[in-house]
């Protein structure tokens, strides 16, 4: 009697376990009917009639990552490298996944080397690491048209190593001493260059200051001798102005001749102290007759023995 009660419950619990079912969110289920497909479920709670439906495939809808195993490739100088990388993917049609295609894991893995073999193939060894994105850009759009007959949508593929043979990594290494040794030489000159130019600008400046100060200085030397001429030119004018009008005046010109009669006897008189031989015309050994000559001149100065 205990047994039978047993297996009634066990057998009501598995009725009910066929009759309800509960998808979860990010998640779908395909159902047949008898074997033939009647309807993809969704996130939600749903009846089904015992022994008659049945979940047969269940699909994630959040994207997954597939790791894609290192491989050789061949670049387009022969050059061998190993590729691996990360694909990522997720499922946008439950129905297609299911029946489109019997594993689709295992397909767009597969997908992913042989597109990535053709890629490389495509370039040289130089431009491999330098186009890297170029590359997963390339590989993400080919699978993604190969894979859309399965529900299958792939989001992006990145290259996570690539690595070449050892004799390729020494000679790399070498290039890239001697280009860091070529640059050092570049910035070196460089430096010198600017250097020698700085100092030429320097000794041009300088030699156009002084040459600037040169000119400023003459400058001010034929001003001032300008200055100074015009002050002089000034002065005699006025002067010779002013001995014009006193010439024109009563008595003017006997002041005149006295005054360069007073200036004559002085001048001969220095004459006579600061030399011990004085050669003097033949009329001034009389000086008597001096006298009467300059008397020619003003009648203002007396005669000898007045």
């Amino acid at each position: 009697m205990g047994a039978t009660v047993i297996v009634v419950f066990l057998v009501v619990v598995y009725i009910i376990k066929k009759t309800i079912i509960i998808v979860p969110e990010q998640s779908v289920y395909v159902k047949e009917r008898l074997g033939v497909l009647n309807g993809v479920l969704k996130s939600g709670f749903y009846f089904m009639i015992p022994f008659v439906d049945q979940i047969r495939y269940r699909q994630n809808l959040k994207e997954q990552t597939i790791d894609i195993d290192p491989q050789v490739c061949i670049t387009k100088d022969n050059v061998s490298v190993e590729v691996d990388g990360v694909l990522y993917l997720k499922v946008v049609d439950g129905e297609k996944a299911s029946y489109g295609i019997d594993n689709f894991m295992l397909a767009t893995t597969q997908l992913a080397q042989t597109t990535l073999r053709s890629e490389i193939g495509k370039l040289i060894f130089d431009n491999l690491l330098s186009e890297r994105d170029e590359i997963n850009g390339r590989v993400v759009s080919n699978i993604d048209r190969a894979t859309d007959p399965w529900g299958i949508k792939v989001t992006r593929y990145e290259i996570r190593n690539i690595t070449p043979p050892k004799q390729i990594l020494l000679e790399m290494e070498n290039q890239m001493k001697s280009e860091r040794e070529r640059r050092a030489e570049i910035t070196i000159s460089q430096g010198e260059k600017e250097a020698r130019v700085n100092h030429s600008v320097g000794e041009r400046q300088e030699s156009i200051n002084i040459s600037e100060g040169e000119k400023i200085r003459l400058v001010n030397e034929a001003e001032g001798r300008a200055l100074e001429i015009t002050v002089i030119s000034n002065a005699t004018a006025k002067g010779l102005q002013l001995i014009s009008e006193a010439i024109s005046k009563k008595g003017g010109k006997e002041a005149v001749s006295l005054q360069i009669t007073q200036e004559y006897m002085d001048a001969l008189g220095q004459i006579f102290k600061t030399s011990k031989t004085t050669v003097v015309p033949e009329n001034l050994a009389n000086i008597g007759g001096v006298f009467e000559g300059l008397s020619k001149i003003t009648t203002k100065i007396p005669q000898v023995g007045e």
